[in-house]
């Protein structure tokens, strides 16, 4: 659990920094207007497809693994650009199954800082965070700031993308991972 929430930290911290240093003078309260500006405005679209929520086996009883719905049905759409660093904004909306098989949405503000490989630079690798809300049923649907660490693996126009919820024993401790095409 120490190396779960290390982990998350450290991709915090390198995402937040490369926000800082995005920022320059302008500081980062104007910087982060005027990104979510810019991407509400951007021309490309996306698509999301969630794929998986999978359970962190060494932090639940098996029971209440085999009892959880690890398959999300569901979809999302957003608008989302990359800035001239290559590094990706997305504003989303997504809505899927929950653990429990109830309706869950989520929206929010996306980053990824990216490196690029390959000759053509068709392939990304990204990390970064997204800033959302959700609201689910056993919180009888009142909104809850949900942020969170992105990780990508892209390629052109497809990639696909991780969070990991944290949590306590039992609770949290979910990779959920989606699909994104981007037109």
């Amino acid at each position: 659990m120490k190396f779960i929430i290390s982990i998350t930290a450290v991709l915090f911290a390198l995402s937040f920094n490369a926000v800082a240093e995005e920022s320059g003078n302008e500081g980062w309260w104007e910087t982060i207007k005027s990104n979510v500006k810019e991407t509400w405005n951007s021309p490309t679209r996306d698509l999301y497809l969630p794929l998986n929520t999978w359970h962190n086996r060494a932090m639940y009883d098996k029971e209440k693994t085999d009892s959880y719905n690890e398959r999300p049905w569901g979809i999302g759409y957003g608008v989302s650009r990359f800035d001239s660093d290559g590094n990706w904004h997305s504003i989303y909306a997504m809505e899927f199954q929950d653990s429990h098989n109830e309706f869950q949405p989520i929206v929010g503000y996306g980053y990824l800082k990216n490196w690029y490989f390959g000759a053509s630079n068709d392939w990304r690798f990204g990390l970064g965070f997204t800033a959302s809300i959700t609201a689910r049923h056993d919180y009888c649907y009142i909104p809850l700031p949900l942020p969170l660490p992105l990780l990508s693996v892209e390629y052109k126009n497809f990639a696909i993308q991780n969070t990991y919820i944290p949590g306590t024993y039992n609770n949290g401790n979910v990779l959920f991972t989606w699909a994104r095409w981007q037109f």
